[in-house]
């Protein structure tokens, strides 16, 4: 874009400006400004950009008030974005036929051109108090002028927030439920004859996302049998990451200790405040070990949504993404929850109220069985009722009331908001990987399983980073073995796609346990621990058991992962095992990390049994999940 300098500041002077017209190409068209106050505002305002796709009547235009303080990552989501961006001091110079903002910060009453303001969450619910300097900047929570008995103004629904001089900043208030409406009405009279009520874009394409959950389990590399279970926290000291309790340390460790990794995937998806308040670079230091231990950490542009979408639990606080989560009807436990700091008749505070609590000191696992075991998909209908007044139907109804306020008619196509791809669709920055290594190191109980004759043998596998959850969670023994065959094989466990009839029928025998260590663990003195040494995606496998198996020689086995799907292991008699699960009844790959399978190894020979009686087959069994494993023997070269 054509750009001048004044005062310091860059100025465009395409395709706005007093050149505009000499050197535009689509001189007429009208103007939309959207109005940018950090990361978290960004992102309700890119899910309705594409309302205006297609459309070459209308040039978008960006800017940044710089009222709040998480400015960064802004200039990068902007540039991103690819739209022409304003300086504030030009913004608010230049006429536009529309301004879109999804926040109160900033001088918006400047802004020369009609004015929506939308949420940037799921309605107005906190309270926070107006900084009593002449810039609004909501972000900050600074102290400053308070509403009623001393208590902060709820946001967005008050007149510290709506009025200036007495007449309200927007020309429409865009609200997504009538319950704001009747709110607003109490508390802003003025403000209620802007209010337009559009349902909410977010939860409309979550919910458009649903269908597509199998898909999203697998681009996020959950196998069958798997929970999910998602972290999420908004921004602040009595937010679930904050240091008002400190809850999250140790939940931290609860989740990458207790919970068996194979069982259980673990997501956080933090608010883009903490990201852009502390620093990326710190908040990754301060999940690393997490990570290392099985955690997958979202970026803050990351795909949260698909990952709410596909999770079978959220724990988390009073932010929007944990009431999106109940409104889906997922389980929720809420690891904090400040009242305080909420407007009691918001639908966020009613979720305080519904949903159960976390009991951060006691063990993590058992809190999770039951939260599963009691949930009913109806528990939270009523907050599904309270998150849009037409779902499905934002799209349609903020198209109207943008092109409305700008004076032309709408585009005769439908209006629809893009759907969510696969996490891993186009290997965007932004996305996550499927699943990243296990960098910590890992203890391993196994139970070889006596079989009917004809049968696979079956082993069950169970691992926890540190060692420290299988010491204090032993898998449950299964039921006795029947005195005499049922009538028809007990159920499969109903997550698994292709679960071990057997699964909970025989009673372990030989029970065992072994450390497996990855061979780029950051702590190098940890692989003194190993009995079995990992790697995944050597480009040769084959000479990199070798070597392992000569540098570590303390180790019984070394394994490469080499598919999705797939493991080499080189055994102490230098033969070559591969070990590959074969598909699911869908046709999908197994997504059981494949080093389970190398255990599972582990445990047979260990117990001197020869490899040779595998050759038939194997069933590895993972929490309740049996996975089919292929296998063959390469003669020692």
């Amino acid at each position: 874009m054509g750009e001048a300098v004044t005062d310091g500041q860059r100025w465009l002077r395409v395709p706005v400006g007093p050149e505009a017209p000499q050197w535009s190409t689509r001189v007429r068209a009208a103007r939309v400004l959207f109005v940018v106050h950090n990361v978290t505002s960004a992102t309700r305002l890119l899910d309705v950009l594409p309302l205006f796709d297609a459309d070459p009547r209308v040039q978008c235009l960006a800017t940044c008030t710089g009222s709040s303080p998480y400015l960064h990552g802004v200039p990068e989501l902007l540039a991103d974005a690819g739209l022409p961006v304003l300086p504030w001091e030009q913004a608010v110079e230049t006429p536009v036929d529309l301004a879109v903002s999804a926040s109160y910060g900033g001088e918006l009453h400047l802004i020369r051109g009609k004015l929506a303001i939308l949420s940037h969450g799921i309605g107005y619910n906190k309270r926070l108090p107006t900084p009593d300097t002449g810039h609004r900047t909501p972000d900050t929570g600074s102290r400053g002028r308070r509403g009623d008995a001393g208590r902060a103004p709820v946001f967005g629904l008050s007149p510290e927030w709506l009025l200036r001089d007495g007449v309200p900043v927007a020309t429409a208030t865009v609200l997504s439920h009538p319950e704001q409406l009747a709110r607003l009405r109490h508390a802003c009279p003025p403000a209620a004859r802007t209010a337009v009520l559009a349902g909410d874009p977010c939860f409309d394409r979550l919910l458009a996302a649903l269908p597509h959950r199998d898909s999203f389990r697998r681009a996020l590399g959950v196998s069958a049998g798997q929970r999910l279970v998602v972290v999420n926290s908004t921004w602040g000291p009595r937010s679930l990451f904050g240091d008002a309790d400190d809850v999250f340390p140790r939940l931290l460790e609860s989740l990458t200790r207790e919970l068996p990794v194979d069982s259980h995937r673990c997501c956080a998806v933090l608010h883009p405040n903490i990201w852009h308040g502390h620093g990326p670079g710190q908040v990754r230091a301060w999940l690393r070990r997490a990570e290392q231990a099985g955690l997958t950490v979202v970026p803050p542009l990351g795909p949260w949504r698909q990952v709410l979408a596909a999770a079978d639990a959220v724990i988390g606080d009073h932010g929007s993404v944990t009431y999106y989560a109940a409104a889906l009807g997922t389980p929720v436990l809420l690891g904090a929850f400040p009242e305080a700091d909420l407007d009691p008749a918001s639908p966020v505070a009613e979720l305080g109220r519904t949903a159960p609590r976390l009991h951060p000191y006691e063990p993590l696992l058992p809190q999770l069985d039951e939260l599963l075991a009691r949930h009913r998909p109806d528990r939270y209908a009523q907050l599904t009722a309270l998150a849009s007044s037409s779902p499905g139907g934002s799209a349609a109804l903020l198209r109207r009331t943008f092109y409305g306020l700008i004076g032309l008619a709408e585009p005769g196509t439908p209006a629809y908001l893009p759907r969510l791809l696969d996490p891993s669709y186009g290997g965007l920055p932004s996305d996550i990987p499927p699943a990243s290594p296990l960098l910590a190191p890992l203890q391993v109980l196994t139970h070889l399983r006596d079989h009917r004759p004809a049968a696979h043998p079956e082993i069950a596998v169970t691992r926890h980073a540190e060692g420290v959850g299988a010491a204090t969670y032993p898998p449950p023994a299964p039921s006795p073995e029947p005195t005499t065959a049922p009538a028809s094989p007990p159920p499969a466990a109903p997550t698994a796609s292709h679960a071990s009839p057997h699964a909970t029928s025989h009673t372990p025998a030989h029970p065992g346990a072994h450390t497996a260590v990855h061979e780029d663990v950051p702590d190098a003195t940890r692989l003194a621990l190993a009995d079995l040494v990992l790697h995944d995606s050597r480009p040769e496998p084959a000479a990199w058991t070798q070597e392992a198996m000569r540098r570590h020689r303390h180790c019984a086995m070394a394994a490469c992962v080499t598919a999705p799907d797939t493991c080499l292991v080189r055994i102490p008699d230098g033969r070559l095992v591969t070990l590959t699960a074969a598909p699911g009844a869908d046709g999908h790959l197994d997504l059981c990390d494949p080093a389970v399978y190398a255990s599972a190894l582990y445990a047979w020979y260990e117990r001197g049994k020869p490899v040779e009686e595998l050759l038939d087959g194997l069933v590895v069994v993972t929490g309740g999940t049996g996975h089919h494993v292929q296998v063959t023997i390469t003669p020692p070269r």
